[in-house]
Parts: C-alpha cells; structure tokens; sequence
C-alpha cells in the first residue's frame, strides 16, 4: 500500500503543491487529516516555500495563514468563468503575464471570506472577491482550477449533489468545456511552467512588500 501520509517538514522539497476536494477547510471532525495538510502549508508560510494551492487547496491555505472560510454567501461557484487581474498581479512574477480577464474552471461552494494578513490580492471577481491571492514572495493561492480536463468536470457535476442546481443553471457541455479548457490551456500551462521555474529558482520570486509607514498629522 502507498505511503499517503503527509511530511514533518518542506525543507526537503522544491515546491508544495495543494489541489481540490469536496470538503469544507476545516471539517476536521470527518477529514482528520486536515489538520496536517494545514499545519504543511503553515510551515510553507513560515519558510516562503514555492507552494501553489488550487481551490480547497487555496482554502485551506488561507486558514493556516489566518484568513477565514464560510459558506459561500451567494451560493456554489459552477462552471466557466472569468477573473480580473488586480493590480498587484501586473508585477507578479507568475502572474504578470496573465491576460486581464483570463478563463478559469469554478466549482466550490465556500468562499475564502477573508485573506490572511499581507496576503496580497491578485485576482478577483464580482461574486467572490478573493480569488488569487501570494502571501510572502512565493506562495500562491487560487480559488478556480486551472488543472482540471472537461471529462473531470463532468463526472464532478454528475455526482457533486450539493453542487447540483449550480450545475443545471449554467449548463455546460462536452464541447462548451473543451473550447474552454483549449483557451484555459494556452494562458494557465505557462503559469504552472512560471511555477516550476520558481520552485527550482530559475525564476526570481515577488519583491519584498516594502510596509507604508503612517501618515502623521500635524
């Protein structure tokens, strides 16, 4: 049987990678193990190892950084969809070269409510704000998915029960998701490259967030 369990520690590995899954971040009660994939992205934090985290991936990496997680407050996010560049991102180095409005895959049902601490912010969208988001210099996390292939996702609406009437009202199909998965290939694989060249420190990580100092009156 394969070992699944999860290390003590990222300092013997390049990068981190954290993708989906059907649960809520902190449903500890049912998935005990939980708790060690955030403890994992916790320490990936605390030594800014290149980590990528993609949709309860993202989530869960919020929580270990002190962000929060709730129940989507306008119901499950389903379907094609587009999320806007937000400034921050322009002089990212994984996302710089991001189209403004590229084409991502949605399908969750909680929302990260709130980021950590000096998470910055690098894409959004009018339903669920936080939808991209680097703490430190890098460490990423994205709502949407970017790693799925159209017979993942339709075997994810066939069987994604609470997602169900999300599923039936924007109707997609077999086509309709392999057109957008073409489009989602050509700006997200040079994304995902952008990262291995980052974890393997051929790529320069984000500038240091240089802290504004108050503004005294008077």
């Amino acid at each position: 049987m394969p070992d699944t369990s999860l290390p003590d520690t990222v300092d013997d590995y390049d990068g981190v990678v954290c993708l989906g899954g059907g649960m809520n971040a902190e449903d500890d009660t049912r998935h005990p193990w939980l708790a060690d994939v955030r403890s994992l992205l916790s320490a990936s934090v605390a030594v800014d190892k290149p980590t990528l985290c993609v949709c309860l991936g993202a989530q869960l990496l919020a929580v270990a950084a002190g962000g929060r997680v709730t129940l989507g407050h306008d119901g499950p996010e389903v379907g094609p969809s587009l999320v806007l560049k937000k400034d921050a991102a322009w002089t990212d180095p994984l996302c710089a070269d991001l189209p403004l409005l590229p084409d991502v895959l949605q399908f969750h049902s909680d929302e990260i409510a709130q980021l950590p601490p000096n998470a910055v912010l690098l894409a959004s969208s009018p339903r669920y704000p936080n939808q991209a988001f680097r703490i430190g210099r890098r460490v990423y996390g994205i709502q949407f998915h970017i790693e799925t292939t159209a017979e993942v996702v339709l075997r994810w609406a066939a069987t994604s029960k609470s997602k169900a009437e999300a599923v039936r009202q924007s109707a997609f199909d077999e086509e309709t998701l392999r057109r957008l998965h073409e489009d989602m290939a050509g700006v997200w694989q040079p994304f995902a490259h952008r990262f291995v060249d980052l974890a393997a420190g051929r790529l320069e990580p984000a500038k240091p967030e240089i802290p504004s100092l108050p503004i005294v009156d008077g």
